[in-house]
């Protein structure tokens, strides 16, 4: 009886053992999984962080490149007409948005709006200010008029508060 009882005790320490080292080992793996998954997703919000960083970044160029006044002094040619300038300072507006487009995905909807409606406001200052013009103005009268409207008028530095928008959003991703 007695030996029977020793291998009870014997048995039981050796189930006990066993069934401890199974927990430890079930513990030590559900905290490894937690880990990964937990590094996991602070990679990935740092990740959406820095993407977000670069698209306010890249909105703000934008910004700048389709200025007017760096817009006119970037795509001005000697020698063309007035229509010929129109044409150019509308194609490279519609080109440097469309090249950014896929950023409004990481930025607010109030910054890409501040953004489209920018494209959209200078666009229609060219083409507005473009039709006042004698059909035989040079490239030299739109720049003109379309440089005195910008320094004339207060929405011809809606891009200067676009770029502070874009600019106080940005600030707003560091301070969260």
């Amino acid at each position: 009886m007695q030996k029977i009882l020793k291998l009870e005790t014997t048995t039981l320490i050796l189930v006990l053992v066993v069934i401890f080292c199974f927990a430890g080992v079930m513990l030590y793996l559900l905290f490894a999984k937690n880990k990964i998954k937990n590094n996991g997703n602070a990679e990935f919000g740092n990740t959406t962080v820095q993407m977000q960083l670069q698209a306010y970044e890249r909105l703000i160029l934008l910004t700048d490149r389709i200025a007017l006044p760096n817009l006119i002094s970037r795509v001005n040619q000697s020698g063309a007409s007035a229509r010929e300038m129109q044409y150019l300072l509308t194609q490279s507006i519609k080109e440097e948005y469309s090249h950014n487009i896929t950023q409004q995905i990481y930025v607010s909807a109030d910054a890409w709006t501040s953004v489209k409606n920018l494209k959209e406001q200078n666009m229609l200052i060219v083409n507005q200010l473009a039709n006042l013009l004698p059909p035989n103005a040079t490239a030299m009268d739109l720049n003109k008029i379309l440089l005195e409207y910008v320094m004339t008028d207060k929405k011809g530095t809606l891009h200067e508060v676009v770029s502070e928008v874009l600019s106080y959003e940005a600030k707003k991703i560091f301070v969260s």
